[in-house]
């Protein structure tokens, strides 16, 4: 019979949400256990998801500026792609990231279960630990991070080691001669241009008309137009109908704006999404509620239906980000240990990590326009930036959506390199209420690309000193 051991609080889940919310739980002084597939913190994220594929951007970008630099008179040469080394940082990163977590987990006294939990009713789980042995834990309230799943593509029926998700893609096994990538989403044309960076052949189709479903237009066009010349083709409007694996690869068939609607390529990643990871885990032996895409229902305090479980991160809804899941599981962790919290948050920052990188928070124009939310929208352009002259990337603009009148900055959006660090001072601005005069009268260092922010609050408050505006 298994041992049962009671806690304060156990998080089922230890990704970027499940040990934020633990460590927070911790410091207020509550005993705490997670429970988790993996020996160490880090989830999805960091094992196979936003941290390794960083760091293969990263890689991709020294690519990329390096041949950039023949426009500057500088030539190095094509590069030579050591994969065993590529995947040794790779490797490095995310075991330096996850032991710190481990010594960070140790170190609140944070007990750590690897397992796979499953709820025997609303105060307890059981746990088939990776030992073989179980566990059983009891507690006073449950905060749910199960995170979420690669979403299969629909009406496909292949089991195929050429076919990848983002997880086998991150392994970087090989460097395919030609890639399919189903799917331009972000997950899809990060690790698309990290393929075509280190010299595969990459076709991405999209079922849409338009990449990059959630991002303005106007931020999505520098990438387009840079991703036409990485890429071998992108296919919009375009269906994945069927895939059968033959000699030399898998055959894709397609439905759409595409002249050849069956071709082969060495191997496919599949990148349609993802769903919440809600099935497998007791919640009907719960009074949790989930609702028909399997999300489970949260109020403002991530309380659930259930007065004992809490639920944070992907398995609670959209956005599906990192960053949002660990604010989340702070928020819970406050409720928790009785402190007035709430997830009430004005903007969540969203990052492409390509290049160049698309980042925005707040309302965008298309959602403005969709619900008839009355804006000003103010642009500059990095070709007026000194910065970006200076680096021979003017392709990238800076815009920020203001309340008509009070100026009252309502969103941001940046592409170009470095909009992902960028976008800070956008939440910031969204989050405080600041209004344009604010950031307007802001000194940003010169020459940076921050002052892309400076000036285009300036054009609303009449003309940018480095660009005029006709009115």
């Amino acid at each position: 019979m298994a041992e049962t051991r009671e806690f304060d609080v156990v998080v089922l889940g230890g990704g970027p949400g499940g040990y934020a919310a633990a460590f927070h739980a911790a410091d207020l002084g509550l005993k705490t256990a997670v429970i988790d597939t993996r020996e160490r913190p880090g989830g999805v994220c960091v094992y196979e998801g936003c941290i390794p594929s960083k760091a293969l951007l990263h890689i991709a970008e020294l690519i990329g500026e390096a041949r950039h630099a023949s426009d500057f008179g500088i030539s190095f040469g094509e590069p030579k792609i050591d994969l065993d080394k590529l995947r040794g940082f790779k490797n490095k990163v995310v075991d330096s990231l996850t032991g710190g977590g481990a010594q960070l987990a140790k170190a609140r006294k944070v007990e750590w279960f690897q397992g796979k939990g499953v709820f025997e009713s609303s105060d307890a789980i059981s746990v088939a630990l990776a030992s073989g042995s179980t566990a059983r834990l009891t507690y006073k309230q449950c905060i749910l991070a199960s995170g979420s799943l690669v979403a299969p593509l629909p009406g496909i029926d292949l089991e195929s080691d050429l076919l990848m998700t983002s997880s086998e893609a991150l392994e970087l096994e090989s460097v395919p001669e030609t890639l399919l990538v189903v799917g331009a989403g972000y997950i899809g044309l990060e690790m698309g241009s990290v393929y075509a960076a280190l010299g595969s052949k990459v076709t991405v189709v999209e079922f849409l008309d338009h990449i990059l479903p959630g991002a303005d237009k106007d931020l999505v066009r520098p990438l387009k137009k840079r991703l036409d010349g990485l890429f071998e083709a992108i296919h919009l409007s375009t269906k994945v109908v069927g895939l059968k694996e033959v000699d030399g690869g898998i055959e894709a068939k397609f439905e759409g704006s595409i002249d050849n609607d069956t071709q082969t390529f060495s191997k496919v990643l599949v990148a349609v999404g993802r769903i919440p990871n809600s099935r497998g885990l007791g919640l009907e032996k719960t009074q949790v509620q989930v609702d028909d895409k399997g999300f489970v229902r949260v109020n403002d305090r991530q309380q659930t239906a259930d007065p004992k479980i809490y639920a944070i991160g992907d398995v609670a809804g959209q956005p599906m980000l990192a960053h949002k899941a660990s604010r989340e599981g702070r928020v819970a962790a406050e409720v928790i240990a009785g402190k007035p919290a709430a997830f009430d948050n004005v903007a969540i920052p969203a990052v492409v990590f390509t290049d160049p990188e698309i980042a925005w928070c707040g309302i965008t124009e298309t959602e403005a326009k969709r619900d008839g939310v009355e804006i000003e929208v103010y642009r500059f352009p990095f070709g007026a930036s000194g910065r970006a002259q200076a680096l021979g990337r003017t392709e990238g603009l800076t815009k920020i959506i203001f309340e008509p009148g009070t100026g009252r900055v309502m969103g941001v959006g940046i592409v170009g390199p470095g909009a992902g660090e960028l976008i800070a001072e956008g939440v910031l601005a969204c989050e405080m209420a600041a209004v344009a005069e604010d950031l307007a009268a802001t000194i940003h260092a010169h020459p940076t690309l921050s002052e892309t922010v400076m000036e285009a609050a300036e054009s609303f408050m009449g003309q940018a000193t480095h660009f005029y505006r006709r009115r």
